[in-house]
């Protein structure tokens, strides 16, 4: 018997405790000192037979919870196989839908400041192809038999294709319930277009939540998220989401680098004194990140002024976005967990804070993944009916998997097969927190090291979030 690598701990000083919790098993206890110093002395070498009653008693405990494993190599067989049902689970079905590439916002680190022509060559998905990806649904959901159906819309802006997305709406809430499935839907807007007729329209059919995008507080957010004219879009917004509170789940994101990262905490003091405030589901904030031979060589040291760089968002190598994929849906997937992408450390652990403190629910900072990256049966459909495997790779065609109508061309049968073994995790060793983290955000590693293969670590940063959610389970909170 072993203590499980899984284990991670932060010692409760004021109590003389510890708190213990196992990523594989999401066990979380708190025990007394001599507790985990039980787990060290079996990872030194002590046999059950050299332990007393009480102390076998406690080992018991903690083997029920995962704390102790048989062995280092069954242990890495039930990782293999946490991994193999995570990719395998048939009980929901994720699509994500790009209604279009169209965006009317020109955010800076998105587009570099080159909006001119974009729009003008984006795709929007017809009603014509909307047919042929409710009739690729309708199979897939024969196939399966899922218990739900989680379709997000996002684009490019959503709301900019209207008919289109009611109607894909409508049609898979039609065939979902003829089969005994849930049907959720998500929407992932920049908040301009929307409006209570647009919740109502969807409420029938499943709408689950709305994301909107804030980034920073209004002169920061009009500043970084104006329209393709050049106006301030945050007051209307603000508005609108007073509208369509209340009728759906309300969900806040937003994008942050060194320069606009400490305006956010008067963006959530300015949030909390809204009306609306309570109807505020959750509220999460994340870096963009740029491809690294896109930045300028100023933008590539690690430190200005004494303070830590972050990249910015993804575009090519010619300061193009990739494709038109709106960088505020890039590892987000509606309620993925993959919102963190290479992350620094300091700055994301302070604004989780600060949100904590307004009295707005967040993500941990720990539980990250593993994402929908890893599951063969959630999709990411493209305007076109292209197919990919996270809607992280959808601005990028030479990524695409496949598509909604069976054709699959040796290079994305390639790519599918490149895909199917992805695990970056396993260069990871046996670092405690792989089954929550999954070996990162791979849109990230493409971007920023060129190989989606290779693990976007941040490993520092959910070390610290370990630390404030045992304050808080300590707490009771």
């Amino acid at each position: 018997m072993q203590a499980s690598l899984f284990n991670v701990r932060v010692p409760l000083p004021d109590r003389s405790e510890v708190f213990l919790m196992n990523t594989l098993t999401d066990a979380q206890l708190i025990v007394s000192e001599d507790v985990a110093t039980l787990l060290d002395r079996l990872d030194g070498g002590t046999s059950l037979g050299d332990l007393e009653a009480d102390e076998r008693e406690a080992i018991d405990t903690l083997h029920a919870h995962g704390f102790v494993a048989p062995s280092r190599e069954e242990e890495r067989a039930t990782l293999d196989r946490f991994f193999s049902d995570f990719r395998e689970d048939t009980s929901q079905l994720r699509l994500t839908v790009l209604t279009t590439l169209q965006c009317n916002f020109a955010c800076d680190y998105c587009f570099q400041g080159d909006h001119a022509d974009y729009n003008a060559k984006a795709t929007k998905m017809s009603l014509q192809t909307a047919e042929r990806v409710v009739a690729w649904a309708e199979t897939k959901i024969d196939t399966l038999q899922p218990k739900s159906v989680a379709l997000t819309f996002f684009g490019g802006e959503p709301l900019l294709n209207l008919p289109v997305m009611y109607y894909l709406a409508e049609r898979v809430w039609d065939i979902a319930q003829a089969r005994g499935a849930t049907l959720l839907i998500n929407v992932i807007t920049n908040g301009l277009l929307l409006t209570p007729e647009v919740v109502d329209r969807l409420v029938p059919y499943g709408l689950n939540g709305i994301k909107v995008t804030l980034d920073g507080d209004r002169e920061t957010h009009n500043r970084m998220r104006p329209l393709r004219g050049g106006q301030g879009t945050f007051d209307k917004i603000i508005r609108n989401l007073g509208q369509v509170a209340g009728k759906c789940r309300i969900s806040i994101g937003g994008n942050f680098d060194a320069d606009t990262v400490d305006s956010y905490p008067a963006l959530l003091d300015f949030l909390r004194s809204q009306d609306f405030a309570d109807d505020i589901g959750r509220v999460n904030f994340k870096p963009v990140f740029r491809d690294r031979d896109a930045q300028p060589p100023t933008a590539r040291v690690d430190h200005v002024g004494g303070r830590r760089m972050i990249p910015l968002a993804a575009v090519d190598g010619h300061g193009k976005p990739l494709g038109g994929t709106c960088m505020t849906s890039v590892g987000a997937g509606g309620s993925s967990p993959c919102d963190s992408c290479h992350f620094v450390d300091e700055q994301l652990s302070f604004l989780r804070e600060e949100t904590k403190k307004r009295g707005f629910r967040t993500k941990d900072g720990v539980h990250m993944g593993p994402c929908e990256l890893h599951k063969r049966h959630a999709y990411t459909i493209g305007p076109s009916g292209e197919l990919y495997s996270c809607p992280g790779f959808t601005g990028d065609p030479t990524l695409s998997v496949g598509d909604i109508d069976g054709r699959q061309q040796p290079w994305q049968r390639a790519v599918s097969d490149r895909f199917e073994q992805h695990a970056p995790w396993k260069a990871c060793g046996d670092c405690s927190f792989i089954p929550v983290c999954g070996g990162g955000c791979s849109v990230a590693a493409h971007a920023e090291l060129g190989d989606m293969s290779a693990p976007s670590c941040h490993k520092s940063s959910m070390e610290t979030a370990l630390v404030s959610l045992a304050q808080e389970v300590a707490s009771g909170a």
